[in-house]
């Protein structure tokens, strides 16, 4: 089903959406935005021109110049502000051009308005041309705040809240105006003036205007080049800056959680000082790659041309930070056993405690009932050391976690696995690879994160997908991609979403929100908070 041919569903799409499949070229997306805003605009223009040709000529004007910029409008939610700031341009320039006030046009006729007038079809059925000055006559003695909502009132079938809504006014104050409006009409002209302007509405041959004029004009972005301005021009800005925000509040959460058992663990102020920097480097680490990508994003839409070269390498940056994490975590891990043992030679008065026993039982918490001669669950409590062996379970908790069906830690391997690194069907990490990922960088057949390596990739920076693509920044795949920068078969269209399975996401990805932040934060609290208990010496 083509969205955009359905008029009865224009009310679901949003001007975001319709903005951002219209920027890819899609001619009926721009349709849908004309056909909702042509009734404001024809009657903004007339409340301010008095001619209901010359208002319908300048809003097909409007309509035209909005096709033509449309990539350079930043926000797209602000649609109806932008369109309008264009039709006031335009009025004033007509003014400017013509050297005439509004009231002038009612006693001034031209051969060229007469012969306006009779290939009118819609005008010569309706309303004649003595109608209209009669009108204008009545409505140019009223102050355009008062006017302005009349036109509109009878225009959209007399519904106060369609006039609220369009001149973003309350209610109340609608009301108001419509009161004051009405008794500054010359109560003999009132019921003339309601009926003329019911029947002045413009209607479909309005929208072909617009469409055959925008029909021989290129459109604002094509496939595999800029969409400039899409960043904005959907709802992957609301889904990219929701997951940008958890992700930042769940990975500092679990940060801060991992430095308290870090602490909890150390025994001497060189360890602590250790754990200290082994956050700090990751969270460098991450900051670092987040202010590369966005870089490379800024550079990108001021300097069109180096747009391809620098989304190769945002992606570059993406594996970097993959790598990074890969190498810091085999860092954590040597050094923290190296600075152990040394610790335990020369601070030997730090580890009198019967916890720091290697052979504590308070280290770790093993099932004493196994399947397949693997333990139910095996958590590690501890600080990692050399004589130390990964924890191994069917649920495994520790610095190396191996499970049958989940794992928590920095190395997590499992079917259900969170972790810095965590590899498995379904995982949750600062680098998750798996069938199904999530992380800030995710890799798998479907993944959803900061920056998405998949057949199917969903992000909020960068996403490169063999099928589709969809992010908020660099989106690159075979078939389809939605994004600010994109390079696809398909690019920022209905096509393209369709592909993407984009409405199927939207219609879920609050709840794979919700596990991501629960997936992140619950193991991290349940182990800081046994490490806390088991293992700090007070």
């Amino acid at each position: 089903m083509n969205l955009f041919n359905k008029r009865k569903l224009s009310a679901i799409v949003t001007d975001e959406n319709l903005v951002m499949f219209s920027l890819g070229g899609d001619r009926d997306a721009f349709c849908q935005i004309v056909d909702r805003y042509q009734n404001l605009l024809c009657s903004l223009a007339y409340s301010s021109v008095g001619q209901i040709q010359l208002s319908e000529d300048i809003a097909q004007e409007v309509f035209i110049e909005a096709w033509k910029s449309l990539a350079s409008l930043e926000e797209p939610r602000k649609l109806k502000a932008w369109l309008c700031g264009i039709l006031r341009f335009r009025i004033s320039a007509h003014f400017r051009k013509s050297s005439k006030q509004p009231t002038d046009f009612a006693d001034e006729y031209t051969l060229e308005n007469e012969i306006a007038d009779q290939n009118s079809e819609l005008e010569q059925k309706h309303i004649n041309q003595q109608q209209q000055d009669l009108m204008w006559q009545v409505l140019s003695e009223i102050d355009e705040t008062y006017r302005e909502p009349l036109v509109l009132f009878y225009r959209q079938q007399q519904s106060i809240e369609t006039v609220a809504n369009e001149l973003e006014l309350s209610i109340d104050t609608v009301k108001q105006r419509l009161s004051r409006g009405r008794k500054l009409l010359k109560q003999a002209m009132l019921k003339f003036v309601e009926d003329g302007l019911k029947r002045t509405m413009p209607s479909l041959v309005f929208t072909s205007g617009v469409m055959s004029a925008i029909s021989t004009l290129a459109p604002p972005a094509k496939a595999a080049t800029l969409a400039a301005g899409a960043v904005k021009s959907s709802s992957m800005v609301t889904l990219s800056t929701q997951a940008t925000l958890l992700a930042v509040s769940s990975g500092l959460i679990s940060s801060f959680l991992g430095l308290r058992a870090a602490f909890d663990q150390s025994r001497t102020n060189r360890e602590r000082k250790l754990a200290l920097k082994v956050v700090l480097g990751f969270l460098a680490l991450t900051g670092l790659y987040i202010v590369a990508v966005l870089g490379f994003k800024k550079w990108a839409l001021s300097t069109q041309e180096a747009a391809l070269t620098l989304t190769v390498m945002s992606h570059l940056s993406v594996l970097a930070f993959v790598l990074g994490n890969i190498i810091l975590v085999r860092l954590m891990f040597n050094s923290t056993r190296r600075l152990r043992a040394q610790e335990r030679i020369f601070e030997p008065d730090a580890f009198k405690h019967p916890i720091d026993k290697l052979e504590s039982k308070r280290r770790e918490l093993r099932s004493k009932h196994s399947l397949l001669g693997i333990p139910l669950f095996h958590f590690q409590f501890g600080m990692s050391e050399h004589k130390n062996n990964p924890a191994i379970g069917w649920i495994a908790t520790g610095s190396q976690a191996y499970g049958i069906l989940m794992a928590w830690g920095g190395l997590a391997v499992a079917p259900i696995s969170v972790g810095i690194i965590s590899v498995g069907v379904f995982t949750v990490g600062n680098v998750g690879i798996g069938l199904f990922a999530c992380g800030t960088a995710a890799i798998g057949l479907v993944a959803f994160g900061a920056s998405s390596i998949a057949y199917k990739a969903y992000a909020s920076l960068t996403a490169l997908g063999w099928d589709s693509a969809m992010s908020n920044g660099f989106s690159v795949a075979k078939n389809a991609a939605i994004g600010t920068i994109a390079y696809a078969e398909q690019v920022n269209n209905n096509i393209a979403a369709e592909i993407g399975r984009w409405q199927m996401f939207e219609n879920h990805y609050t709840w794979l929100l919700v596990i991501i932040a629960i997936a992140v934060i619950t193991p991290a609290l349940f182990h800081s908070r046994k490490v806390r208990r088991r293992m700090r010496v007070k």
